[in-house]
């Protein structure tokens, strides 16, 4: 290979390189909104009662609180939606006060009052990633 198509390639490579860092770098930057008040029937509401790991509750099947699996526990910003006084949707602030939108996944097991699943009762939320 002669000089001039190495050194293409080698810009070539280094571009490519440069990037696919720069695409990483944004998909992990990424955060979403937080919730807005729309008035009528959905409320927004900025919370902390969450059972997380280190709270009995949170390992407790027959225990009725919402769980929460997050590297910041409760110790960041977290606010939720309601609709008729039943929580559904939260969001959760990273270190630098950014809002993450949680995942809710099902619980799967009875809870406290009720012969129903999870999906009727507590819901458990965990944050993204």
């Amino acid at each position: 290979m002669n000089f001039e198509i190495k050194h293409v390639l080698r810009i070539a490579l280094l571009s490519a390189s440069a990037g696919a860092t720069l695409l990483i770098g944004a998909g992990t930057a990424a955060a979403d909104d937080w919730p807005s008040d729309g008035g009528g029937a959905l409320g927004v509401y900025e919370t902390k009662n969450f059972a997380v790991q280190s709270d009995p509750d949170y390992w407790n099947p027959l225990s009725d609180r919402n769980r929460l699996t997050s590297p910041f526990g409760t110790s960041t910003r977290i606010v939720c939606t309601s609709f008729h006084g039943v929580q559904q949707d939260c969001w959760q602030a990273d270190l630098d006060g950014n809002p993450h939108k949680l995942n809710i996944v099902p619980l799967d097991v009875p809870y406290a009052g009720s012969s129903g699943t999870g999906h009727f009762g507590p819901k458990h939320y965990v944050y993204p990633g």
